[in-house]
Order: C-alpha cells, then sequence, then structure tokens
C-alpha cells in the first residue's frame, strides 16, 4: 500500500516537471512507454545543478573562471545538445527532409551480459522514407576533428543500432556540430550528413 501511494506521488511529481517544461519524457524508438526515457531540459535548472548548488564559491566571475574545466566542457556538451533538440524543426530543414513525415526519439541499449558494450543514442530521426538519422551531436570551439578512438565508437554506435534495434532501414550518421566536421579520412567513411548550428538561427 505505501509502496502504491510513493509511486502514484512520484508520477505526479513527473507529471507536472513534464507538463511545465522542466524534463522532457521521450519514447524510445520502436519501444513501448515502460522504456520512456526522462531527462532534464530546463536551462538555468541544468546551469544551477552543475555550477551554483553546493559550490563554495559563487562570486562574481567565478564561472567565467572555469571555461576550460573539465566541467565547463561537459555541461557545454549538454547544454548543445538542450539547443539541437528544441531545434528539430530546423535540423530536418538543413538536412532537406522539412517535407518528410519523421518521429524523432532517443534510443539505448542497456545489455544483460557485463561482456557487452551498451550504447546511448540522444537523437534519431526515424524518415517515412525509409532511412533513420542518427545524430551525433558535438560542442567545440572549433572544427571537430575524428580521431581514431572516436571513429571507432561511432561505428559501434551505428552497428549495435542496426543490431538491437532490428531496423532494416538506412542509417545515416548525421553530424551535428558548432563550427562543423573537420576533413579527414574518418569523416569521409563516418559522416554521410553534417549540420551547423548556424542552421538553428
Amino acid at each position: 500500500m505505501w509502496s502504491q501511494l510513493r509511486w502514484h506521488a512520484y508520477k505526479k511529481i513527473i507529471e507536472e516537471l513534464t507538463q511545465s517544461g522542466f524534463i522532457s519524457a521521450d519514447l524510445q524508438f520502436n519501444r513501448n512507454q515502460k522504456f520512456t526515457i526522462y531527462r532534464l531540459v530546463d536551462e538555468y535548472t541544468r546551469f544551477y545543478l552543475k555550477f551554483i548548488e553546493n559550490k563554495r564559491s559563487i562570486k562574481a566571475g567565478t564561472w567565467l573562471k572555469q571555461i576550460n574545466s573539465p566541467s565547463w566542457k561537459s555541461w557545454s556538451g549538454i547544454a548543445f545538445e538542450g539547443i539541437c533538440l528544441k531545434h528539430i524543426t530546423e535540423l530536418k530543414q538543413a538536412l532537406n527532409i522539412g517535407a518528410v513525415y519523421t518521429e524523432e526519439s532517443p534510443w539505448r541499449f542497456i545489455p544483460k551480459d557485463a561482456d557487452e558494450q551498451g550504447v546511448q543514442i540522444d537523437l534519431l530521426i526515424d524518415r517515412q522514407d525509409h532511412c533513420i538519422n542518427i545524430c551525433e551531436m558535438k560542442f567545440y570551439d572549433d572544427k571537430f576533428t575524428i580521431n581514431k578512438k572516436q571513429a571507432d565508437e561511432l561505428r559501434k554506435k551505428v552497428n549495435l543500432f542496426r543490431k538491437y534495434s532490428g531496423t532494416r532501414k538506412s542509417v545515416f550518421l548525421t553530424a551535428v556540430t558548432t563550427f562543423g566536421v573537420a576533413n579527414g579520412m574518418y569523416k569521409t567513411s563516418l559522416i554521410q550528413n553534417e549540420v551547423t548550428m548556424d542552421a538553428f538561427f
């Protein structure tokens, strides 16, 4: 009885946070409501939790002094993903698929075996023309250069998605970056589409 009351209270809080725009409830690709992914999408709340809550120093200029820290880079990447997810209409226009019916969703594979590798995709664009764009969103202060390690991770991500999602659609790896992807052999062999942040504004 107590656990049911707690579950209903928890569910109500989640619904209120979703309706007020603090979090999003995203159905995963080809999965039911049980596999919904909840994400914090309110920009200030995310900033507050990262840089203000429980911090000893919150004086003027403190945040700017952290601009080269790993914490700032991590937050920048997440903030950039949030911007991308709020501009899917513009992203589709940049990909020249604005007139195509699409469904956007995240996708995650959590292995049961510890020896297997998991994967998370923050944005899939599932298209009615039998194609899927896997959007790899990267924040960088210059052109993004794909190194060998990142190339291997991207290949694994696409291969695991094909294997465990069961899709038979054509899959395109799409780079969504601040200033574009630097030319190189990994870009040529991996990236089918490219969109920069300019497309959003």
